[in-house]
């Protein structure tokens, strides 16, 4: 690792223009991905403003009628919050499905939406990486693909975003509160937050060097059932082959709205909206759900290793379609 220095910021103000003031800085929290980064020498950055002790750890109603959850808030005081489990089903369904308790613990709301990718071609500096180096190739569309993205790839880059809580959160249509080193604050929906690789991979968040995640405010739960379900190798710790966040509301038998989110399929959280306008007044029918994964994969292309993929995530799309349609 490389040597590095260190403060402990005192306001969201003063730690958004300490790392500003340097474009080798980066913000620290629970570092859970960060740190794990800095070890093997993909990120190397010389000065860490610690972030994690801000009063930006609470979970607090808004007036609309939503839930405004703190950037410090740790993914386990999430998940677990009665608000979140009552309202936003879903939410609960997507952290516990990520990680483990104890990486639970310790990583943070903001730091759970800013992680990398786990590709293993990016965590490998003897490989070329247009994410990790600019302009020196993409090993995984010749090599080991598996994981890899089937939506929204280029030839420069076909990793995926791992996070489960973001894709929840895409299906619940969050938006991302920031404040920049000035003082200055906007408000980014979270469709908006990532970036699709195109030709510049390394550029991940809409996010300016210096502006940071001060909270993420979810909207008045929508009307339907919602659920999460993650398809992976194993039953726990194992990132998404495809995950999908559906809410179904229905008006007798039939779809009045949905909402779709797929997670392990592309660079963000993958919003299905031609799928939400196929199942719009719609029979609720295992029919309705084929065309609607139907048209949420149109535009899918494979890499040889992760061909697989497309139809896993018709499937799985159809499966959660059906579970929330059931009880909605």
């Amino acid at each position: 690792m490389q040597s590095f220095t260190y403060e402990r910021a005192a306001s969201a103000e003063q730690a958004a223009a300490a790392v500003a003031a340097r474009p080798d800085a980066k913000f620290i929290s629970g570092g859970t991905n960060l740190l794990d980064l800095m070890k093997l020498e993909i990120e190397r950055p010389a000065h860490l403003v610690d972030i994690s002790r801000l009063p930006l750890d609470r979970i607090e109603e808004t007036a609309a009628g939503g839930l405004r959850v703190g950037a410090q808030v740790r993914n386990s005081d999430l998940a677990a919050d009665p608000r979140v489990r009552s309202r936003y089903p879903m939410l609960t369904q997507a952290l516990l499905a990520g990680a483990s308790g104890q990486i639970r613990n310790k990583a943070s709301t903001s730091g759970n939406l800013l992680q990398r990718t786990r590709c293993p071609y990016f965590y490998d500096r003897n490989m070329p990486c247009n994410k990790r180096q600019q302009g020196s190739g993409c090993a995984a569309l010749q090599g080991f693909n598996r994981m890899h993205a089937v939506l929204g790839a280029s030839e420069a880059c076909i990793a995926v975003h791992p996070s489960d809580m973001a894709v929840a959160m895409a299906g619940l249509d969050a938006r991302i509160e920031t404040i920049s080193p000035g003082g200055e604050t906007r408000t980014i929906p979270i469709g908006d937050l990532h970036r699709l690789p195109e030709a510049t991979p390394h550029v991940e968040t809409a996010l300016g060097h210096g502006e940071m995640i001060a909270a993420v405010t979810l909207p008045p739960p929508p009307p339907g059932r919602q659920v999460y379900r993650k398809v992976r190798d194993r039953a726990s710790y194992a990132f998404a082959l495809v995950s999908v966040a559906a809410i179904v509301e229905k008006s007798g038998d039939r779809i009045r709205s949905a909402r779709i989110a797929i997670g392990g399929v592309a660079a963000k959280p993958w919003r299905a909206t031609e799928a939400e306008r196929t199942l719009a007044g719609a029979a609720a029918s295992d029919g309705a759900f084929t065309d609607a994964a139907e048209a949420a994969l149109a535009g899918a292309v494979g890499h040889d290793g992760n061909d697989f993929k497309i139809p896993l995530a018709k499937r799985t799309m159809r499966h959660t379609l059906a579970a929330a349609a059931e009880s909605a």
